[in-house]
């Protein structure tokens, strides 16, 4: 079986959880929590990070320290994976569901339209026409690695001050090559960035995740909330509702050794689509989605849009899958999940365009020549 994304295992992991074992240190205290750390902030260039249990913890911890609470509402995508939107369930706060433009990631066309036409600025924040409730946050995913339009995105959430939370799980190493934000990571321009390590993404620490703020007292916070809000560590006393979402020092060994082979996983994943993308070019009926050209994309993810109306997805996965090779739909759309039936969704189309015929291909950073090859060869039929 060619896997669809599988880790790449090739520094020093095994050196540096070995060293952990070997030193006692395997839970949530450690030299490796804090190493991860300092040199993730240092990659970003931000002012901290608090590493954690999951992207997800991430987002809910982003979500409270944004100020969401019970009577609020969050503008979120629909063509994501639906981690991004139940944290804001979590809190008991409302989603809003935004269309996909062509890179699928968010609409912000659509996005500006429905804070100008469905919204109304008030004296407590910009309150939703609709519900009467506060559009307190947006949160806007790099989907599949790419950089979705932050120079729009910040101008929106500024103008109608709205955080802005940025679900970077997909997206550690993309960055803007020219622009406002030129050379300043995704994940670094909203007000607050999530970012993910589970076992499929570009680095893992087999799970776990990382937050990162603007505001250094917000990341203090966080990282206050995520250790179970400990105000007196002695004496157990506890003066908010806090986590148990630290990550622990075996996870972040882990992590170490990975983030010193990024930029090198980095360079292969992007010299992978490429090589893919010139197979396909006189393909008929198959074609590559581009990436972000203003951005030095991590090239996480590949999406295979199927051209031709005489190939149905499901079937073009079942004869891959036949033939041993391993893809994905795109997830279903949020706004069609059981639970956010009754959520408010803003003119949703091209999210359905995408969904129906777009796969994910095989993108593993240890993929071969021989193996591209021989998933384009069964693509051929």
């Amino acid at each position: 079986m060619i896997p669809l994304s599988v880790p790449c295992l090739m520094g020093n992991e095994m050196n540096y959880i070995a060293d952990a074992v070997l030193n006692g240190w395997v839970s949530t205290a450690g030299g490796y929590v804090k190493q991860l750390e300092h040199n993730m902030s240092k990659y970003l260039g931000t002012n901290g990070a608090v590493v954690l249990q999951s992207g997800t913890a991430a987002m809910h911890l982003a979500l409270i320290l944004a100020g969401v609470t019970h009577e609020d509402e969050v503008v979120v995508p629909t063509l994501t994976f639906i981690a991004a939107v139940n944290p804001v369930k979590y809190i008991g706060a409302e989603p809003v569901f935004m269309d996909c433009d062509d890179t699928l990631n968010i609409d912000c066309d659509k996005l500006e339209d429905f804070l100008i036409k469905e919204c109304i600025k008030t004296s407590t924040g910009l309150q939703n026409k609709l519900t009467k409730k506060i559009i307190k946050a947006i949160i806007v995913v790099h989907v599949f690695g790419n950089m979705a339009q932050m120079e729009r995105l910040r101008a929106l959430a500024d103008e109608y001050d709205i955080k802005l939370i940025e679900d970077t799980t997909e997206a550690l190493g993309t960055y803007y090559l020219k622009g406002t934000y030129q050379e300043q990571f995704a994940g670094t321009i909203g007000d607050f960035g999530a970012y993910s390590f589970n076992g499929n993404k570009i680095i893992t620490t087999g799970g776990g995740g990382m937050l990162i703020a603007k505001d250094i007292r917000l990341l203090e916070k966080g990282r206050y909330l995520s250790t179970q809000a400990k105000d007196d560590a002695l004496s157990y006393v506890h003066n908010e509702i806090g986590y148990n979402y630290r990550m622990t020092n075996m996870q972040a060994a882990l992590g170490v050794a990975q983030l010193e082979k990024l930029e090198e996983y980095i360079e292969i994943k992007a010299k992978n689509y490429h090589y893919y993308e010139k197979a396909l070019k006189e393909m008929e009926g198959y074609k590559l989605l581009k990436f972000n050209d203003k951005a030095r994309n991590n090239y996480w993810f590949y999406s295979l849009f199927l051209q031709k109306d005489s190939v149905n997805r499901d079937d073009l996965m079942s004869r891959l899958r036949e033939n041993q090779i391993e893809t994905r739909p795109i997830w279903k759309l949020n706004h069609t999940q059981k639970m956010y039936l009754n959520n408010q969704n803003y003119y949703i189309e091209k999210a359905f365009h995408y969904w129906k015929n777009v796969i994910n291909i095989p993108c593993s950073v240890n993929l071969s020549t021989e193996d591209m090859d021989y998933v384009v060869q069964i693509l051929k039929g």
